[in-house]
């Protein structure tokens, strides 16, 4: 039974995890070379808007227009760089839920884990839904606004004139497609933090449900006192493996909170944009929280 199916197809579409039918060397090579593909667009964009603080910039008004953005994607350097480190971990940690004692067995153990799959992947679906569209209306107001005048959607500091035609509409559509991929790059490590926190509660219930069945089998109870001591070495190892890229998240996230408020405060132009951008870092802050209080909780 595959976990985090869709979770890790999302972690397929940005570069951060090869398919598993994709075992030639030669579609293994083809997907190393989409995975620095991936890095250059969002580093590349990025750097540029670190550079046009560093280098551009001369009031507060600039400054929060670029610097909110630019945490964003800088979160989704660092959670790019995190999933590719651990690349390794995750596979150790999902190998750990597809085999015994966590494994279910039976067909209500099955039912428990069909639940809470059910329930990442809606969870995630839903996620997403908020995080695209965010990025889409972005996008279609830019199009008609910044487009139109031959500006950039986003300050930026470039080693070169963008003034030409093909010069401009590379650089336009570089920092939309950079945008949207690292919106993805988010939803992939969140998604699956969150997916396997759900896990831990998941393997909880089964334990429970287990213990209660000891009465009927009272030799399975080294099974579960196993399947105890797993539960809480799973959630050790989820913790020690993640708690930098979720510690940076909520720095970075509490910080992009303020200055998207001030944003807020000095324009009417973009609420829209910026309102359904701060929706997502709150989402993000929430999910953490409530999923890290449910695996406490059980």
């Amino acid at each position: 039974m595959r976990i985090l199916g869709f979770t890790f197809k999302i972690l397929m579409s940005c570069g951060c995890w090869i398919p598993n039918s994709w075992r030639s060397p030669h579609r293994r090579l083809m997907y190393h070379v989409y995975t620095i593909f991936i890095l250059m667009l969002i580093n590349t964009f990025t750097l540029s808007q670190f550079l046009d603080i560093i280098l551009t910039v001369d009031n507060a008004d600039d400054f929060t227009d670029n610097f909110y953005m630019m945490l964003a994607m800088i979160v989704s350097c660092f959670k790019m760089f995190s999933l590719l480190i651990n690349r390794g971990n995750i596979a150790m940690l999902t190998d750990i839920l597809m085999k015994g004692p966590c494994k279910p067995l039976e067909q209500e153990e099955i039912e428990i884990r069909q639940k809470f799959d059910k329930l990442i992947e809606t969870n995630t679906l839903h996620y997403m839904i908020l995080v695209e569209l965010t990025c889409a209306s972005t996008a279609v107001a830019s199009l008609f606004t910044d487009y139109r005048k031959t500006q950039l959607t986003f300050r930026a500091w470039l080693p070169f004139n963008y003034s030409s035609t093909m010069l401009y509409h590379f650089t336009y559509f570089h920092q939309l497609i950079s945008l949207t991929v690292g919106s993805v790059l988010h939803v992939a490590c969140d998604g699956l933090i969150c997916g396997l926190l759900l896990h831990i509660c998941c393997q909880m219930e089964i334990l429970s449900y287990r213990l209660k069945k000891i009465v009927c089998s009272p030799e399975r109870i080294r099974d579960c006192v196993i399947q105890h001591n797993l539960i809480f070495k799973f959630a050790f190892m989820l913790n020690k493996k993640f708690r930098f890229t979720i510690t940076f998240q909520f720095l970075v996230s509490t910080l992009v909170v303020c200055f998207t408020l001030y944003q807020l405060t000095k324009t009417s132009g973009k609420f829209v944009e910026i309102g359904l951008y701060m929706s997502c870092m709150l989402t993000q802050i929430f999910l953490y929280c409530w999923y890290g209080n449910e695996v406490k909780l059980k």
